[in-house]
């Protein structure tokens, strides 16, 4: 049985995909290189944990597989949620144990790469609404969850350096808080 892969006929896509798996392939291996007991030591974000960070971007993962598995699988435009709306749930996920809070990372990327694979070329262009009414694409998600991973990898203020991090997305950090600015 021959491997699914992502149906895209555009160049451009094809290479903001390339840039998100490596961007979570290096925040995978800068989260995976950090001890246990130093996720609840500072990020470089103000005010937040490394663990804060990391159920940050997890929960970010699964809402933006949410709205492309919606998209998918729906002729309505999906809603991404309003800016905050997931504080609870982060703040939640980063008192969870280390193990089960690198889970939530590792499963919640898994899912969005899955829901991006399956998503048929007609989908890559499909609105999606965010909280502002403003509309974005699932092409638009991958960029943006490209240069938050790379950037986040630094906020993690581990073994990560900006000479790590694609040229194209250097120019887009550092990131804003994620609570202070809308992500997506």
């Amino acid at each position: 049985m021959p491997g699914r892969t992502d149906d895209v006929a555009d160049p451009a896509l094809a290479a903001d995909l390339l840039l998100a798996r490596r961007g979570q392939a290096f925040y995978a291996r800068v989260l995976g290189d950090l001890p246990d007991r130093d996720l609840a030591g500072p990020s470089r974000v103000p005010g937040f944990s490394r663990a804060r960070i990391v159920a940050h971007v997890a929960l970010e993962a699964r809402e933006v597989a949410r709205v492309v598995e919606a998209v998918r699988t729906s002729d309505d435009p999906p809603s991404l949620a309003a800016p905050g709306a997931r504080r609870d749930e982060i703040d939640f996920a980063a008192t969870l144990p280390a193990e089960a809070l690198r889970n939530l990372a590792a499963h919640a990327a898994v899912h969005l790469n899955v829901e991006w694979r399956d998503l048929p070329a007609d989908g890559w262009r499909r609105p999606i609404r965010t909280a502002g009414a403003a509309e974005i694409t699932p092409w638009s998600t991958v960029r943006h969850r490209a240069r938050e991973l790379w950037g986040r990898a630094l906020d993690l203020d581990g073994v990560a350096l900006e000479r790590d991090v694609p040229p194209e997305i250097l120019g887009g950090l550092p990131l804003p808080n994620p609570f202070t600015a809308r992500s997506l």
